[in-house]
């Protein structure tokens, strides 16, 4: 379903709430939030049409201070939330998001089975690898042997890929980006908003509390290579790679696409890669449930009367619940 805009659009400012923030300073929260209102405004969304959920944690607060509709959930529950107002209201613009905690610990299940339903949505995780809100644990991707100044010991579990693992799971739009890098994030955001499925970003951020190595200077740094300087952080598509599926019914061009994502996903070096790993278009999940049911092509679930005037159900449960009683 197309996103709905506005003849004349808003500035950034008008996405804004009235709210103060109480993040630590120099948090990538900031930057987030930036970038989500930056996007929103650029694509000229309306604000009584666009919904923003949150979980539980530092992100947890960001409905906040955005001037659409919100709803701050549960610990780990964004993504069904989330899920059951795209699918009752197909026309809102549905945004999700949450902590790497969040999305990737205690709501990792419905994060698999967000992924392989294709829900036109978009799901923007902020990853700073630690529970910065509950003083700076570990999370699933803080990496094995790691130590921020919030452990009294090394790291010592393995630490999940999320690109990777939302590519298993069916993301039909999978990229990364970076708090710090306005003008990127800005643009993934679009671009997810404006795919038609399931769309992660998942965007790196530091915490300037808790994590004492990917800092905001170690994302700037500057790294040597064959007596050369090269950025700590590059775009992937500017080396040529290039992650979108042309062909959906194309088999080996679909296998080659998933090998060179996973491949880019998983390639160990010292540089920091952001974009667009891969993006194929499929049936979302609301065009193949409207083949089963007909009705939902010409009303939302929202609008289908469940009952008449005088709240009679208009629909006969009578048969179902013969079948349970005893």
């Amino acid at each position: 379903m197309a996103v709905k805009t506005l003849e004349s659009p808003l500035k950034a400012a008008k996405y804004k709430s009235d709210l103060t923030s109480d993040w630590c300073p120099g948090c990538g929260d900031f930057g987030i939030v930036n970038g989500i209102q930056q996007a929103l405004a650029e694509l000229a969304l309306p604000p009584w049409e666009t919904y923003l959920f949150s979980g539980v944690g530092c992100s947890g607060k960001t409905p906040h201070y955005i001037q659409v509709y919100g709803s701050h959930t549960l610990h780990g529950r964004v993504l069904p939330y989330s899920l059951g107002a795209k699918m009752a209201n197909p026309h809102l613009t549905v945004l999700a998001v949450g902590g790497d905690g969040d999305g990737y610990g205690i709501g990792s299940g419905h994060f698999v089975h967000a992924g392989r339903r294709n829900v036109d949505m978009t799901y923007i995780v902020f990853n700073n690898e630690v529970y910065g809100l509950t003083k700076g644990q570990a999370s699933p991707t803080l990496e094995k042997g790691m130590q921020p100044k919030s452990l009294a010991l090394p790291h010592i579990s393995q630490a999940i890929n999320p690109l990777a693992l939302a590519l298993a799971c069916g993301y039909t739009f999978i990229a990364r980006s970076y708090a710090y890098d306005p003008k990127h994030l800005k643009a993934t955001i679009q671009a997810a908003v404006n795919h038609r499925g399931m769309a992660l970003i998942d965007v790196l951020q530091p915490c300037p509390t808790y994590n004492d190595i990917h800092t905001k200077e170690f994302y700037a740094e500057k790294l040597e290579k064959e007596g050369n300087e090269i950025p700590r952080v590059y775009y992937i598509e500017e080396t040529g790679y290039d992650g979108v599926v042309k062909n959906s019914n194309d088999v080996q061009e679909v296998n080659e696409k998933r090998m060179n994502a996973f491949n880019a996903m998983y390639k160990l070096e010292d540089q920091v890669a952001l974009g667009t790993f891969y993006k194929i278009e499929l049936d979302t999940y609301d065009e193949l449930l409207g083949k089963n049911l007909p009705q939902l092509k010409d009303a939302a679930p929202i609008d289908l009367k469940y009952h008449d005037d005088q709240m009679n159900p208009t629909t006969d449960l009578s048969s179902a619940l013969a079948e349970i009683q005893v």
